[in-house]
């Protein structure tokens, strides 16, 4: 890690250094963002989010300033659920689309944004008639200024995924709940600790602060871990590789985060309706079924989490496509019968992984709302484990893409001084 930050600051490596700055300049006016407030709602009604407390964490306590950029990019991913739904042949045409390469990811996407942006227009006309009243022209006003800046973050994604380094959208959530966690620790400090330093608070308190850290590794080791199924081609054998040994890697956690991020997104959607609707037998629902404080709330949180896991990793590696892409170019797995022996084989591997990976990244974001519930922290500190796994897993994913971008530089610079 020292050597690539080395490496980074080099001065051969200009355009990374650019990519980076431009990557830090658009994540600060994201945050800027945050505090430019839509003076119409009376601040009043925004000091209690109850339930709505993981999505103003994730926009990095944009929706409780009530910002410009008070959705967040959070219609985009609820979008994106919907659409990773519908391609599982509910929908022909998108189905199709999945299956269409670039071309299709490409649709697909444009209509991913189109209904994401309709998404932010009818939360921020609900938002607006919850917190500013029932004035049909103010809630379009202001609905129209939250959809404007969730479109203005998604061209900012783009902008940051093209000129930048990662995935910008990714980072934009990352950035959000950066800038929430020293909150979180400050309102841990002041609820273990406060004006008199027990010893018991101060145990809790570095307790706490273990428990974080733990988090930190495990998030490290479960995106770092995988299972390496050996490959042999017809066409070469072992020793014209020079004994390299090919092989099929398998995280052990293959969908990353998007399954935290995915289960943040569609458990804050009945949260946002019942704070909406505003009716005690919708809230009292909410409360006690999708409510992390709540013993049921939190058994469906980790078996959402589990269920993402599952449906994103099949979805995103295919089994099919993966086995069939081997047999086409001569490869098989050695012991393996090719063909439906080896889809099983496939399939049993990736089921054992992913339940070991899920149940990894259900048990690192269940042990912060535990602890907060036996220490009876707010609601920032105990999703805090929620948004620290987000923050390392794309974390982790930059910077990979830096390390590739740096492998790449050195390449292209080692064939020009070769040509010399």
């Amino acid at each position: 890690m020292f050597a690539t930050v080395k490496q980074i600051f080099n001065p051969a490596n200009k355009d990374l250094q650019k990519r980076i700055l431009f990557t830090l300049m658009a994540l600060f006016i994201f945050k800027l963002g945050t505090t430019i407030v839509v003076p119409i709602i009376p601040k009043t009604s925004l000091n209690n989010l109850g339930f709505l407390e993981l999505m103003n964490i994730m926009n990095g306590g944009g929706l409780q300033n009530f910002s410009i950029f008070a959705l967040g990019v959070m219609p985009y991913i609820t979008a994106s659920i919907i659409m990773q739904l519908l391609q599982m042949d509910i929908i022909p045409y998108f189905a199709e689309l999945s299956k269409q390469g670039h071309t299709g990811r490409v649709k697909l996407n444009m209509y991913t944004r189109i209904m994401g942006i309709a998404l932010a227009f009818i939360q921020g006309y609900l938002f607006a008639f919850n917190f500013a009243g029932k004035d049909a022209l103010l809630c379009v006003e202001v609905a129209t200024i939250l959809t404007a800046g969730t479109a203005f973050l998604l061209w900012l994604g783009d902008q940051v995924t093209a000129k930048g380094v990662g995935n910008g959208i990714s980072l934009i959530i990352m950035a959000g709940i950066i800038a929430s966690l020293p909150t979180m620790f400050y309102t841990a400090y002041q609820g273990m600790i406060g004006d008199s330093a027990t010893f018991n608070g101060i145990m809790q308190f570095v307790l706490f602060v273990i428990v974080y850290f733990g988090i930190i590794v495990g998030v490290v080791y479960i995106e770092t871990a995988e299972r390496r199924i050996p490959i042999q081609y017809a066409n070469k054998s072992a020793g014209s590789l020079g004994g390299n040994q090919n092989y099929m890697p398998f995280k052990i956690n293959s969908a990353g985060v998007m399954p935290v991020i995915f289960a943040s997104a569609l458990f804050s959607i009945p949260s946002i309706i019942a704070a909406i609707m505003n009716n005690q037998d919708v809230t009292n629902f909410v409360n006690k079924y999708i409510n992390y404080s709540t013993p049921m709330g939190f058994i469906v949180y980790v078996l959402i989490i589990i269920a993402f896991a599952y449906f994103y990793t099949f979805l995103q590696l295919k089994p099919k496509e993966l086995v069939e892409n081997l047999q086409k170019n001569g490869g098989y797995i050695p012991g393996v019968r090719p063909g439906d022996e080896t889809l099983k084989y496939v399939k049993t591997i990736l089921n054992r992984l992913t339940i070991v990976g899920a149940l990894a990244l259900a048990a690192l974001v269940g042990i912060p709302i535990l602890f907060g519930l036996i220490s009876n922290l707010g609601a920032s500190v105990t999703l805090g484990g929620t948004g620290v796994i987000i923050v390392v897993g794309v974390a982790l994913e930059t910077y990979k893409q830096i390390e590739s971008q740096l492998a790449s530089h050195d390449y292209v610079r080692g064939r020009g001084r070769r040509r010399r």
